[in-house]
């Protein structure tokens, strides 16, 4: 029987993206505020950032589950 790999399921997966979407909303909206964006901007800046940061990390993941 092949060995399994818990690291990976759906569950470990959704955590992980709420992690470092959340990560990534406090590095785009703070960072947004801290150059002196409006709120408004701030609030896309912070949607962005969530969305890129999530992105690198599961691109990363995918990359090392090859």
């Amino acid at each position: 029987m092949a060995p399994i790999d818990a690291s990976n399921c759906a569950l470990c997966r959704v955590m992980r993206g709420l992690a470092f979407g959340g990560m990534g909303a406090a590095i785009g909206g703070y960072g947004a505020l801290f150059f002196g964006a409006d709120q408004t901007e701030a609030i896309y800046c912070a949607l962005f950032g969530a969305l890129a940061l999530t992105a690198i990390v599961q691109r990363k993941r995918r990359k090392k589950d090859q």
